[in-house]
């Protein structure tokens, strides 16, 4: 018998040659269980169970550092009682079918999203495997299936006892139960467990960990791309008379989009020597050839002329009067640069032949826009083209873009080479920061509004800023009426009550790509909305925190969530009226964070102390990530903050590697704590929501300490040292 069953796709498969518990969601909807012998292509995998009991967790959501190879794992170890110290994990196939992230309806990774989208699917998963699992126990055994326990995968009634492996093939015979029972918060013991281990810590701690820019096949060849120096520039011709001086050099080609031409040879020292080594002619036609400060000017000339009023009840125009006739007024211009991913790990991406098609190895981050892009270009049918995902060395965004453009160039570069050797293509870190994609430059521009007893009445606010979505796959899902909801996130749907807020949005055109950057929207939202209500607040002589709770109704979920992790951080960090430190609150990705910032000014030299951070993210499935991500997104923020931009001078872009993009050293990441919210509500996004808050909240502190509004990023323009 089958069952119709809704959002649920388990599969417990195993190795080749052994005995295994299947358990699928077919692509008709339907539940089953199977034994190895009737596994199906049409099966959704999650779990798999073998015959010595090993149970294997297959992961839709890849790894690049952010805890998701432990975070899918512990909830089916947790529906399981697995024993956690044995249960593997696997990353899936490109299938978006079967792996697709339920929140995007496409096989990926990003916005936060890994456990919120994965939490009841791979509980689910667990325990239907439990189900019958036990049920098949309590057959061999003669026994109530409610007389039998588990721990640490081994099932016991009475004088009875075995792993799980001694049940699988009897489960597989077993029809499905159509309401798997799942644990409730009392009954944890993974889930929340404080002192979880990361399941890939032991491999990344010794070496075996695998990531993509280990690969190496027999016959592979290496690829390195002269791209041009200006974004949108394409090849006229080249010259590779000096290329073939180069020890290991095989050949140079042009792309087949005219973005560059690829150099192979031998090895990758070889095949960026020869690249080097390249005399290209461009077209520079269609090219980005401003400079920076001429990319401010134009941006802040739009703010004069918004194209677009993004709240349908409160126009710019109707608010006009109010600001106008104001007793106060607060007005304040933004601007923010362009901001590279700089993953430790460069990008980098792996082609080879099959017998059917082709294999591509990578640290994956969207299959679902990968996979069907390199089967175009290769002409291909989808099911020729096979993706092996591996660990990734960070990304914060830019290995999931809506181009998959390293996957694109590793594909074009496959086609030109013959497609009968393996084909590496790797980008230096002077590739990625000169010729990547970037965090858009930005440009806002606020006019508060103030009553006689110091209340908000009216807030007139525009962004400028180039669209991420639009012109991609994703502009008819997150792009209405001609605005692109990452433009103004965090500002069009905030948890504050503000009356008369208006917002108006400019897209910027310009040839330099863009991308989202961990958090996205909020990098730049989130530090305005931030900074200006602390201007509010010193300017009617209020509280920060105190002014930040009246305008947050209680009675509101998310802002009953905020308030809880304000009054957490408050506590934390013994804040007090009249306090000389900065505070910053902001809601993203479904999460609550609240920070606190002790900072230390002598002169010009700033130093952070200490970060205090509360976050309500639902349940806690992993404490320990979920602070180590804190941390992370704070570290990652400073470093923005303090001198992170990317300059262009006639449209090439000024820096090239760590020297002039500097990364936060050891020495300027303060001490963190962080507290976590008791929640029993599903869990929502950790990877980005510590970004945001952390920068506002050092540049109140500083205003705190010193007088001075810091508007434009990054802090060193104002003047200030960071040590």
């Amino acid at each position: 018998m089958t069952v119709q069953i809704s959002r649920r796709g388990f599969l417990i498969g195993s190795a080749a040659g052994s005995t295994a518990l299947l358990v699928g969601l077919g692509s008709n909807g339907v539940l089953a269980a199977a034994g190895e012998a009737k596994l199906a292509a049409a099966l959704n995998p999650f779990v798999r169970i073998d015959a010595s009991g090993v149970v294997t967790v297959i992961l839709k959501h890849f790894e690049m550092g952010q805890g998701t190879s432990t975070g899918l794992t512990t909830l089916v170890a947790e529906e399981l009682d697995a024993d956690w110290e044995t249960v593997d994990t696997e990353f899936a196939p490109s299938d978006g079918s079967r792996y697709a992230n339920l929140m995007f309806g496409l096989q990926g990774t990003g916005g936060s999203t890994a456990t919120a989208n994965s939490y009841m699917q791979y509980r689910e998963a667990g325990a239907v495997a439990r189900d019958l699992l036990v049920r098949a126990a309590a057959q061999t055994w003669g026994v109530d299936p409610d007389s039998i326990t588990i721990e640490r995968s081994i099932l016991t009634s009475g004088p009875h006892f075995g792993h799980f492996g001694e049940f699988v093939e009897l489960a597989s015979t077993l029809e499905v139960s159509a309401d798997p029972v799942v644990k409730t918060p009392d009954q944890f013991r993974l889930i929340g467990n404080q002192r979880l281990h990361r399941k890939d810590n032991s491999s990344k701690t010794d070496g075996t960990a695998v990531f993509a820019m280990d690969i190496k096949l027999p016959g592979m060849i290496y690829a390195a791309i002269a791209r041009s120096p200006k974004f949108g520039g394409s090849v006229i011709s080249f010259d590779d008379r000096d290329a073939k001086q180069v020890g290991g050099f095989i050949a140079a080609q042009v792309l087949p989009n005219k973005a560059g031409v690829v150099a192979f040879a031998k090895n990758t020292w070889s095949a960026f020597q020869a690249r080097d080594a390249l005399s290209v002619e461009w077209d520079f036609a269609n090219a980005e050839s401003r400079s920076t400060s001429e990319i401010v000017s134009a941006q802040k000339a739009l703010l004069d002329h918004p194209q677009f009023d993004v709240n349908h009840d409160v126009s710019l125009s109707s608010v006009a009067s109010t600001i106008a006739s104001a007793a106060r007024k607060i007005e304040a211009e933004f601007t923010f640069p362009f901001l590279a991913h700089a993953p430790l790990e460069p990008l980098n991406c792996t082609i080879a032949p099959t017998k059917s098609g082709v294999i591509m190895y990578d640290g994956c981050q969207f299959p679902g826009l990968s996979h069907p892009t390199v089967a175009a270009i290769l002409d291909l049918d989808p099911s020729q083209v096979e993706i092996k995902t591996l660990y990734a060395g960070g990304s914060f965004g830019r290995r999931a873009n809506p181009t998959s453009d390293y996957n694109a160039e590793a594909a074009m570069a496959f086609a030109v080479s013959g497609r009968k050797l393996p084909v590496k293509l790797v980008w230096s870190r002077e590739d990625d920061l000169r010729g990547g994609h970037y965090r858009s430059q930005t440009a806002h521009r606020a006019t508060i509004a103030l009553g006689a007893e110091g209340n908000i009445t009216a807030w007139d606010h525009r962004i400028v800023t180039k669209s991420i979505m639009k012109g991609t796959a994703f502009e008819p899902v997150l792009v209405r009426e001609g605005i692109d909801s990452t433009s103004v996130e965090g500002i069009a749907e905030g948890l504050y009550d503000i009356p008369n807020h208006a917002v108006g949005l400019s897209d910027f055109e310009t040839a330099v790509p863009v991308l989202w950057w961990r958090s996205v929207g909020h990098t730049h939202t989130g530090f305005v909305m931030e900074t200006l209500l602390d201007m509010v607040a010193s300017e009617t002589r209020q509280d920060p925190i105190e002014m930040r709770l009246a305008m947050l109704d209680p009675k509101g979920t998310n802002q009953a969530r905020m308030i809880s992790a304000i009054n957490l951080v408050r506590r934390m960090s013994g804040w007090e009226e009249g306090d000389k430190r900065g505070f910053a609150c902001h809601y993203s990705f479904n999460t609550c964070v609240a920070v606190v910032a002790d900072v230390s000014v002598n002169g010009k030299d700033v130093h952070v102390n200490k970060l205090y951070m509360a976050v309500d993210c639902g349940v806690a499935v992993n404490p320990d990530i979920i602070r180590a991500q804190m941390e992370g997104g704070a570290g990652f923020a400073l470093a923005a903050i303090y001198r992170g931009e990317i300059t262009l001078t006639d449209g090439e872009v000024d820096q090239f590697n760590f020297p002039d993009y500097e990364l936060l050293r050891n020495g300027e990441m303060p001490e963190i704590e962080v507290g976590i919210v008791s929640s029993n509500a599903a869990p929502s996004g950790v990877g980005e929501p510590g970004v945001p808050p952390t920068g506002p909240a050092v540049a109140n502190a500083i205003f705190a300490q010193t007088g001075t509004r810091i508007l434009n990023l990054p802090m060193t323009k104002a003047g200030f040292n960071f040590v």
